[in-house]
């Protein structure tokens, strides 16, 4: 059963340094605790949806009530248990990664994504934390959660002092940077619960004044309908001709606003295996991912995150890229030939939605 508050407190302070103990060995860089009251955040979730700035995400306006109440989603849950891990592979460098957005043949992936699926890898390891709970105190009220319900983690990580919020909106810790995923254990234990720990952004407005699309419209304000990361990954649709240019060559997500970040110096690099660059994703041309066919881009991104926008997306995001690449002035007439060829021999056979931005891409340096 559940231990109840009037258990004895030594016992629910040794749980709580034991939870560090595990959550390390599994591979978590840091855990900490909260209760499932999210107080003002509601209400800024409600105006933001209001003004629209959720874009075509609608299961955000849909589960709102239940992103409000994290009871809804587990009946009797009291606390949150919020962990972290780094997704940082040694492979990266961030200089590396500003001079390939200056290479407009080269396809940049968010660093994020290069690995395999983060939510398969968390729950896993969330379940396992979870069971071994179980087995110390016996059977209690659970859930696991990684980015895979309507739950506020970033406010919750927040609250339970995983870092504070930076001005990009994306959680920001002294030891971490922003590089890493959140996951989350709602309990029905009355666990020890942890503080918040202030903001240290103090007057830097660097992600601000570095994005693309000036999708950061304020401190801790993101209009997502402007963000090149929902614009490449969540928005179905054609991506917006206003924004198309700024896409540059980034053909999945965005990474400008953390590779900008005077935090991320000091972000660490993961141990997780999970977590390593996978079909050279750090480094594919342009032009060598139009080539792949639907069937290896099935293939290819099988247990990764990239797989859920589709095939379609994937090329229609490409496109852009292309297209971006064919204004370039700098590319020799060898280069702007070939992907002239490309484009025009996949013209035929696309789908409406990459047959548009094909389009586009062909006659963008007319």
């Amino acid at each position: 059963m559940p231990l109840e508050p009037s258990s004895h407190l030594s016992n629910l302070a040794d749980l709580r340094q034991w939870l560090d103990e595990q959550s390390k060995q599994l591979g978590f860089d840091s855990l900490r605790i909260t209760d499932t009251q999210l107080g003002v955040a509601t209400e800024r979730l409600k105006e933001w949806l209001a003004q629209g700035c959720h874009g075509q995400m609608e299961y955000m306006e849909r589960h709102a009530q239940l992103r409000s109440d994290p009871n809804l989603l587990v009946p009797g849950a009291i606390r949150v248990i919020c962990v972290a891990m780094n997704y940082l592979s040694p492979q990266i460098n961030f200089d590396a990664e500003w001079d390939r957005l200056a290479q407009p043949t080269e396809a940049v992936i968010s660093v994020y994504a290069r690995g395999r699926d983060y939510h398969k890898v968390m729950r896993l390891r969330l379940q396992e934390l979870a069971k071994r709970i179980e087995a110390r105190i016996g059977a209690f009220g659970y859930r696991v959660f990684t980015d895979s319900a309507p739950l506020m983690e970033v406010e919750l990580a927040k609250k339970a002092g995983l870092g504070w919020r930076g001005k990009h909106t994306l959680l920001l810790n002294r030891k971490l940077g922003s590089t890493f995923f959140l996951g989350e254990i709602l309990v029905d234990i009355p666990l020890p619960i942890d503080q918040e720990q202030e903001s240290h952004c103090g007057t830097c407005q660097a992600c601000i004044e570095v994005c693309p699309t000036q999708a950061i419209t304020a401190p801790y304000q993101l209009d997502a309908r402007r963000c090149i990361s929902y614009l490449t990954i969540e928005n179905p649709g054609a991506i917006p001709v206003e924004f198309r240019k700024a896409m540059g060559n980034r053909v999945y997500g965005c990474d400008d606003c953390q590779l900008i970040c005077p935090w991320n110096k000091f972000a660490q690099r993961t141990e997780v295996p999970d977590f390593a660059q996978r079909e050279g994703l750090g480094s594919a041309s342009l032009l060598e991912l139009w080539s792949w066919t639907k069937e290896d881009f099935e293939k290819r991104h099988e247990g990764s995150a990239i797989r859920r926008i589709g095939y379609s997306r994937w090329r229609r995001n490409i496109a852009v890229a292309l297209g971006n690449a064919l204004a370039d002035q700098h590319l020799s007439q060898g280069v702007l030939e070939q992907i002239r060829v490309a484009l025009t021999k996949a013209l035929p056979e696309a789908d409406q939605l990459v047959a548009e931005h094909i389009e586009w891409a062909l006659g963008v340096n007319i």
